[in-house]
């Protein structure tokens, strides 16, 4: 097939397109459930929950305690019953600036004051519904397919993306929410990359993995562009879900990745999609079906039958390190991802603006990936960009919030993190083997989906001092990132396909090795036994 032709590009295209909807869906509550700008309701001054008034008014102030900062408290208000003694009540009802956000589920719902928590929640749910989605469907994947799985996603997602926005009661559009983090964020998103890492060549997988992430952050612009535009959130979030008709043709057009089809025993399968393929690619060679077919049968005389999984990530010593340390990786960088954006404190602006640029500045480190991953190698990048992001972490700790230099070094944390993120993907996919690669980049989605939803927990430890989250982000990055140098570096080398391969994959090759000028591994992980299974390219050119 070559490296990436026009079959490759085309099926790429198909692919890469469940990132555009994951972003979406990630990060659609920020506007649908958008947390607008509020205070308690006062009697006489107010004839309505919407306010597009002045807050600023003598009357209010009269009623409404200030902030040390000079802003109103949001969820308290002056005792009517105890005029002139400044005792201060909670709301028992609120008013909604209305100047950016007309409707959301937090104002028909009430998530504020101490009700947030059941707005927050709903968020974690979602990524609990990813987390599931992870572990269940990417093993499933495994086994049944990657593009059946990949496709029964898509039509669910379409169906449970437009269906949220018209469910009116709070318990039910929470368990909507959860499956929709199964389908929408974990069955498509990484079956679609897993496909992607399968079927082009070791010097395309890095341009295409980092296009995934970008056209994840254009799912987030996405969602700050399409909610700038509809006020109304039950149709806003119907557009959100709408995009789902991008995957409607998917079952005739994208076709299952060769490599599982092989690794399954349906070589004849395999052989026409390739055949397929180098047709379209004009390449003009000839495939010898009955040959394939043949071999694929002595292979599977000749090793032991049986079906791989998850467990089998945890059977062996090399490839069980492996796993943990790519488990703990995935971890981290998801949970400074989201404490250097918690750091970052209040933004003042036009939030559709912020969340649009908070999408654009990842940009500008998935750009300088493209093109030093394939020179510098996936450890030592992934390495220094957590060491990095880590340290943002801490320092952001220790400077005070909303200053410019707060700022910077927030926005810098988060390009560091951004490149981090982006690299694991195609890290993970490279280290693992082929009958269990779907499995793994399941659990290292899980692991981050995970500390995602811990996240917005793990901020409430600012109650005790409000440097303690920050800092405990940064010491799981840094703690991540040094243990990062102790995997194999995958530049250059072929993608394992059995438990075994992966097994022998990089033994002995670390950072410290490689600094010390050891001799590294064999560039290949297969012997030169012919029964053993190879891709089939390296067949073809025997």
């Amino acid at each position: 097939l070559g490296e990436f032709g026009k079959y490759q590009f085309l099926q790429f295209f198909l692919q890469v397109l469940s990132g555009l909807t994951a972003g979406m869906h990630m990060l659609s509550l920020v506007t649908v459930a958008a947390v607008p700008e509020h205070r308690c309701f006062i009697e006489g001054v107010d004839n309505s929950s919407l306010s597009q008034g002045p807050w600023n008014s003598s009357a209010l102030l009269s009623a409404i305690p200030q902030k040390p900062n000079g802003e109103l408290e949001s969820c308290l208000m002056f005792d009517p019953a105890a005029v002139g003694e400044n005792v201060t009540i909670a709301c028992t009802s609120y008013v909604y600036d209305t100047t950016y956000y007309k409707t959301s589920r937090t104002i028909d719902w009430n998530f504020v004051c101490d009700r947030r928590w059941m707005g927050a929640i709903v968020q974690t749910v979602f990524m609990l519904g990813v987390f599931t989605g992870a572990v269940t469907l990417g093993g499933l994947a495994d086994k049944i397919g990657r593009k059946t799985v990949f496709c029964w996603s898509a039509l669910f997602q379409l169906i449970l993306g437009v269906g949220v926005a018209f469910i009116p009661e709070y318990f039910s559009f929470m368990v909507a929410r959860y499956l929709l983090g199964i389908v929408g964020s974990a069955g498509a998103y990484i079956c679609g990359f897993v496909l992607t890492m399968e079927l082009v060549g070791p010097t395309k997988r890095t341009v295409c993995g980092i296009t995934f992430q970008a056209v994840f952050a254009g799912g987030i612009m996405l969602v700050a562009g399409w909610g700038a535009i509809i006020p109304d959130r039950q149709w806003l979030q119907v557009v959100y879900g709408l995009h789902g008709v991008l995957f409607l043709g998917h079952w005739w057009w994208l076709d299952e990745s060769p490599r599982w089809l092989w690794m399954q025993g349906r070589a004849a399968e395999a052989v026409d999609i390739v055949a397929k393929g180098l047709r379209i690619n004009g390449s003009g060679i000839p495939v010898d079906k009955e040959y394939y077919v043949q071999k694929a049968k002595q292979q599977a005389a000749s090793e032991e039958k049986a079906s791989a999984g998850l467990s089998d990530l945890f059977r062996t010593p090399n490839l069980r390190m492996k796993t943990l340390n790519v488990c703990l990786c995935w971890f981290a960088n998801s949970l400074v991802y989201y404490g250097l954006s918690l750091s970052a404190g209040k933004l003042y602006g036009n939030p559709y603006l912020i969340l649009f640029i908070m999408g654009l500045v990842e940009f500008p480190s998935y750009i300088t990936i493209v093109f030093v991953l394939d020179r510098l190698g996936r450890r030592s990048i992934t390495s220094t960009l957590m060491l990095g992001g880590g340290l943002c972490c801490i320092v952001a700790a220790y400077i005070a919030q909303g200053s410019t230099t707060s700022t910077a070094v927030v926005m810098a944390g988060k390009l560091l993190i951004a490149g981090s993120f982006a690299v694991i993907y195609n890290y993970s996919a490279e280290l693992f083997p082929t009958v269990v690669r779907n499995s793994a980049m399941g659990l290292g989605s899980m692991c981050a989906r995970l500390s995602g939803a811990l996240t917005p927990l793990i901020t409430l430890l600012d109650s005790f001092d409000p440097k303690i989250p920050a800092v405990l982000f940064g010491v799981v990055a840094l703690v991540s990132g040094f243990w990062v140098m102790f995997l194999p570096e995958t530049m250059n080398q072929p993608m394992p396909e059995s438990i075994q391969d992966g097994e022998n994959f990089g033994k002995g090759d670390t950072w410290f090795s490689q600094c010390a000028g050891r001799k590294q591994r064999q560039n290949s992980v297969y012997p030169d036994d012919p029964d053993q299974m190879v891709p089939l390219k390296t067949i073809e050119s025997k």
